[in-house]
C-alpha cells in the first residue's frame, strides 16, 4: 500500500476526500469560466476566430508543458504542495484578465492557468485512483468526472454576470477558490511510492500506451471537445444568430448532460465492461454532434442535443482512466496517468484551432461535423483493440 492510501484511509479520510472533490470542481469552474467568457471578450475586440482559438489553446500549451515535468514534481513534493501550488497559480492571473485587456498579457495569463490546472487535475486524479478499489473503480471515478463536470456546467454562467461588470465573475471565482485553497491545507502531507522509486523510467509512458492505447486516446478527445466547445460555441452561436443569454444557457448543457449519465455509464461499464461502453458512447455521442447544425438556431433542439451528445462523452476522461487502471498494474498507472494528462492537453490544444479554422472558412457547422466524426471513429476502432491479459 502507498503512501498517499495508508494516509487516505487513516484519520479524516471521508473529509479529505471531499476535499479532494472541492478542488477539482473549482478546477472545472475555471475552465468552464474562463474559455467562453475570454473568447467572448476577444470576439468583440473585432480579432479573428482563428486568433481567437489560437489564444484559447495557450492554457492548454501551458498545461501541455506542467504534463511533462508533473510526474517528477509529484514525487518531490507530494500531493499536498502540487495541489496548494496549483490552487494559487490558477488564483494569480484571475484578477488580471478584466483588469489588462492586452491579448499579449493573455497568453502569458493563460499559460499560467493552464500550468496550475494541470497540476490540480494530476494530483487529484492519481490519488482518486490510487485509493479506490477495483470493484468500486468506475463508480468512484465517474464521482470525480462528475465534480469536475460540475464546475465546468457552472462557469459559462459567469458569462450572465458581466452585465454586472467584467471584473465581477472573476472576483466571485477568485473568491470560491481562496476558501477551496484554505481547505486544501487541511490535506494530509504524502507522495506515492512508485514515483519516488520509478520516477526516471521513461519507457513506462511508452509501455502504458503501447498497451492501453485505447483507454488513453478518450481523453485527447475529451480534451478537444471541452476546449473546443468552450472556446468555439460562444463564436458559432453569435454567427448562426444566438444571444449572448441563448448562448450562457446553452453552453453548460454540454457538462449538464456529462452529469447525468456520469454515474449511470459508470455503473454500466462495471457491469458490462468499460471498452464496450466507450465504444458506443462514442458512436452515439459522434452521430449526434453532427446532427446539432442541422437544427440551426431552434433553441430546444440545440439544447437536447448538446446535453445527449455531452452526456455520452462526459464520461470519456474518467472511464478512459479507469479501465487504464483496469489493464494495466499499478506501478504503470502513475505513468499512464501522465499518458492521459498528455492526450488531454494535445486534444485541448487542437480544439480551438480546428474549431477556429472551420469558423475562419465560414462553415460554422463544420465544427461540428470534424467533431463528431473523431467520436465515430475511435468507437469503431475499438474492435481493433484487444486486452492484454498478461499485463495484470
Amino acid at each position: 500500500m502507498s503512501k498517499a492510501t495508508g494516509a487516505i484511509q487513516q484519520e479524516g479520510s471521508k473529509a479529505h476526500f471531499s476535499i479532494l472533490i472541492a478542488i477539482i470542481i473549482v478546477a472545472g469552474l475555471s475552465q468552464g469560466l474562463l474559455l467562453p467568457v475570454l473568447s467572448i471578450f476577444i470576439e468583440q475586440m473585432g480579432v479573428s476566430s482563428s486568433m481567437n482559438g489560437l489564444n484559447a489553446a495557450v492554457m492548454y500549451v501551458g498545461s501541455f508543458a506542467m504534463t511533462l515535468v508533473a510526474e517528477r514534481i509529484l514525487g518531490a513534493v507530494g500531493f499536498k504542495k502540487l495541489i496548494v501550488s496549483g490552487l494559487i497559480v490558477v488564483m494569480i492571473p484571475l484578477m488580471l484578465f478584466p483588469l489588462i485587456p492586452d491579448l499579449r498579457l493573455w497568453f502569458v495569463l493563460r499559460l499560467l492557468v493552464g500550468i496550475g490546472d494541470s497540476a490540480l487535475h494530476y494530483a487529484t486524479q492519481l490519488w482518486v485512483l490510487l485509493v479506490t478499489p477495483a470493484g468500486s473503480r468506475g463508480r468512484n471515478i465517474s464521482i470525480y468526472g462528475m465534480s469536475y463536470g460540475i464546475g465546468f456546467s457552472i462557469g459559462p454562467l459567469g458569462i450572465k454576470l458581466l452585465g454586472y461588470g467584467q471584473v465581477v465573475p472573476f472576483a466571485i471565482l477568485f473568491f470560491i477558490m481562496l476558501i477551496v485553497l484554505l481547505f486544501a491545507l487541511k490535506l494530509p502531507d504524502t507522495r506515492p511510492e512508485k514515483l519516488e522509486h520509478e520516477a526516471s523510467n521513461t519507457g513506462r509512458y511508452r509501455k502504458s500506451f503501447m498497451f492501453a492505447w485505447y483507454a488513453l486516446i478518450p481523453a485527447f478527445l475529451y480534451g478537444y471537445m471541452e476546449s473546443g466547445m468552450n472556446s468555439n460555441f460562444p463564436i458559432y452561436g453569435l454567427r448562426i444568430g444566438f444571444s449572448e443569454s441563448d448562448i450562457s444557457t446553452l453552453l453548460p448543457f454540454v457538462g449538464i448532460g456529462g452529469l447525468l449519465l456520469q454515474l449511470p455509464l459508470g455503473a454500466l461499464s462495471d457491469r458490462y465492461g468499460r471498452k464496450q461502453i466507450l465504444m458506443i458512447s462514442g458512436i452515439l455521442g459522434g452521430l449526434l454532434f453532427m446532427l446539432i447544425p442541422s437544427v440551426g438556431t431552434e433553441f430546444w433542439p440545440t439544447l437536447l442535443l448538446l446535453t445527449v451528445a455531452g452526456g455520452l462523452v462526459g464520461s470519456f476522461f474518467s472511464l478512459g482512466l479507469a479501465y487504464a487502471a483496469d489493464i494495466l498494474p499499478k506501478s504503470l498507472l502513475p505513468a499512464a496517468n501522465v499518458v492521459g494528462s498528455f492526450q488531454f492537453n494535445i486534444g485541448s490544444i487542437l480544439g480551438p484551432n480546428l474549431g477556429g479554422i472551420m469558423l475562419g472558412l465560414g462553415v460554422p457547422g463544420a465544427m461540428f461535423w470534424l467533431l463528431g466524426s473523431c467520436y465515430l471513429l475511435f468507437g469503431i476502432a475499438g474492435v481493433l483493440f484487444k486486452r492484454d491479459k498478461t499485463m495484470t
